[in-house]
């Protein structure tokens, strides 16, 4: 099996260096673009069918995969290891099969880039990055992958570096996700010396040997560093402008990647997050806030990626509100169904987005100097005539991530919600405000998600020359992975359905992941237990909040249109010019933190580098200048006056040889 795992890790990485070095050195190979996207896509879609089969054979006990030593300095020893597990081939199927999906989209989406060979390599070197993170068996080869994705989503935000926009979206990734990871150095270094090791073996195999105050700091750094790649409260404004590059990289990172990275770490090093409660609290509490806070953001955001963004920010709050809670494989389940709705819905809108491109050259190719904003769903409505299967794919999508009965976020994000209650029923009162938090959250989300639905799809064509000019559907490249993402977010849910009938040791993810069944993945213990009559109460709860959500939704924008915007900023006043300003964080920032760093350097660095650093520099140069002019001087050109200073050279140091 070690083959196999070495396969599943090399193809991405050899799709990556092929399609870069025969883009960089055989001209011709960038017009190829079906060989360039045909050969990234087989090399995510061959490991997706060997995690399959490892997946039919894995057993209780992990497969240790060790191929050589990495580091090797006095105590310390890492060796390049991967670790086959249940919690690490979920997450590999999760990587592969989405990420397949997204590749075979790519091909037609950027047809016709000029950089259509340069885009694949970049793709194809995330998905061997974050299968380094997912499937590492130490926290060192794990933070390879971190960084490797941070890297490569500096590469994809950036893409179309041409556009100044784009160019800073990256850097913000890039520059956010640095603090976050300066805080995960921070705990490797305090665990390594607690415990004497950065395998996970080591790491979990004795918390109970670190000082309780220790293991705080260590899950609050932990947590910390989690909160950048997962785009958490305060590091989650990156996040929403990385919509600047091209849309199936926002699928990649938002869906299956990168965002679900740091969830992946507190649910890998559970048995650590669990025997630190007070940083347990911590977690689910900021999970709620974010979750809350971006989906009050999302209902006035009027880009369909934005929308999508921030409702990812919502959804990542909730998997934090999960872990916090214990339900550490619950998290993971709604990283799966998360996956399949939000790919879909990310993709959906890239097809709106291409049709909307194209209605903007038909309309110049009539002689309109038009521009329209591919993006801004208040200038779209009627699509669902033009693009049915973006529609109904949409549609499916929507109603997962809503909570709509039987369909996939559905059974995720019960789940989530009675884990909470069933935390705060034991004991834990913090469980009850992220609870009400949830339970809110959810109504938003379902109203949201149908707004953007109804202003997308619904109504009468809102763009400039509606008969004029009219979108078309995308090629199967894109609808293909658009309608088996759409089939996934509609039955994804059934590995979780025994959850709903009976929460216990029946539900198959739960048996699958949990640490009691031999899983790889710990759960908080609950002495108390709801009743089954009142846990049917709140599934019932929750699926009338759902379709109460989504009603609303329908029937304020049938009714009114767009013209419900104006409705809703009237009746919350300063609050929705508070969501439309996205709580002001970026400007917050921007006052202090940015500008005090821009005028320090200005009033402090730069005159120090002017007169101090460059007056060295500058002077050393001068000294030079000086010493070669005189010693310049030596140079006559006479033979005679060489031959002396030999003869005088030979003298003194027959002179040393003797008398010293």
């Amino acid at each position: 099996m070690e083959e196999l795992v070495r396969l599943i890790l090399l193809l991405p990485l050899a799709g990556a260096v092929l399609n870069g070095m025969l883009g960089l050195f055989v001209p011709s190979w960038r017009k190829r673009e079906g060989l360039v996207g045909g050969l990234a896509t087989l090399m995510v879609a061959i490991p997706f069918a060997l995690a399959v089969y490892l997946f039919l054979q894995v057993t209780e006990e992990p497969l240790i995969a060790s191929f050589y030593t990495w580091m090797a300095a006095g105590d310390l020893s890492i060796a390049f290891a991967y670790r086959v597990d249940q919690l690490s081939l979920i997450m590999t199927l999760v990587v592969t099969g989405v990420g397949a999906l997204i590749h075979l989209y790519s091909i037609g989406y950027m047809h016709g880039d000029d950089g259509y060979w340069r885009f694949f390599a970049f793709l194809n070197l995330f998905i061997f990055m974050m299968l380094n993170l997912v499937l590492a068996d130490s926290l060192p080869v794990l933070f390879l992958g971190w960084e490797g994705v941070g890297l490569c989503s500096y590469l994809l935000i950036g893409f179309w570096y041409e556009d100044f926009g784009n160019s800073a979206a990256a850097n913000k990734a890039f520059i956010v996700n640095r603090i976050g990871d300066f805080a995960f150095l921070m705990a490797m270094f305090i665990l390594f010396r607690e415990l004497g090791g950065l395998d996970f073996d080591t790491l979990l195999s004795n918390p109970e040997a670190i000082s309780q105050s220790t293991l705080n700091w260590s899950v609050l750094l932990l947590f910390i560093g989690a909160t950048g790649k997962s785009a958490q409260i305060p590091l989650f404004t990156w996040l929403p402008d990385a919509m600047a590059g091209p849309t199936p990289v926002s699928a990649l990172i938002h869906a299956a990647t990168m965002v679900t990275s740091g969830l992946y770490l507190l649910a890998r090093l559970s048995p650590l997050v669990l025997s630190a409660p007070e940083m347990m609290a911590l977690v689910a509490v900021v999970g709620a806030l974010t979750a809350v806070m971006a989906a009050t953001i999302a209902i006035a955001q009027n880009d369909i990626k934005k929308v999508l963004a921030y409702s990812t920010v919502s959804q990542l709050g909730y998997m934090f509100m999960a872990a916090g809670v214990g339900a550490f494989f619950v998290s993971i389940f709604h990283v799966v169904t998360h996956a399949f709705f939000k790919a879909c819905l990310f993709l959906g809108s890239g097809s709106v987005i291409h049709a909307m491109h194209e209605v903007e050259h038909d309309l110049e190719h009539e002689g309109h100097a038009v521009h329209l904003d591919a993006q801004d769903m208040r200038t779209m409505g009627g699509l669902k005539d033009f693009m049915p299967s973006t529609r109904w794919t949409y549609l499916l999508s929507t109603f997962a991530i809503a909570g709509i009965p039987l369909f996939a976020g559905f059974f995720s994000k019960d789940e989530i919600l009675f884990k909470a209650f069933e935390y705060g029923f034991d004991g834990h009162p913090y469980a009850w405000f992220v609870w009400g938090i949830g339970v809110l959250t959810a109504l938003l989300t379902a109203f949201y998600m149908m707004r953007s639905y109804m202003l997308t799809f619904e109504g009468s064509p809102r763009w400039p020359h509606a008969d004029e000019a009219q979108p078309h559907e995308s090629p199967s490249t894109m609808t293909v992975p658009l309608w088996m993402l759409g089939g996934l977010s509609v039955v994804g849910g059934f590995i979780g359905l025994p959850a709903v009938i009976a929460h216990g040791e029946w539900n198959w993810i739960h048996h699958y992941l949990g640490a009691k069944y031999g899983g790889p993945v710990a759960e908080a213990s609950t002495q108390a237990h709801v009743g089954l009559g009142l846990e049917w109460g709140l599934i019932a709860m929750s699926s009338l909040i759902a379709i109460g959500g989504v009603y609303w939704g329908y029937r304020a924008y049938a009714k009114h249109g767009v013209a419900y915007d104006t409705t809703l900023r009237e009746r919350f006043g300063g609050m929705y010019r508070l969501w439309e300003g996205k709580y002001f964080w970026d400007e917050l920032y921007e006052r202090i933190i940015v500008q005090p760093i821009v005028q320090g350097s200005r009033n402090g660095l730069a005159p120090f580098d002017a007169k101090v650093v460059d007056g060295l520099v500058n002077g050393m140069a001068r000294l030079m200048t000086r010493l070669s002019g005189t010693l310049r001087k030596t140079q006559t050109g006479v033979v005679q006056n060489y031959a002396l200073a030999i003869v005088l050279g030979v003298a003194v140091l027959i002179a040393l040889m003797v008398f010293v």
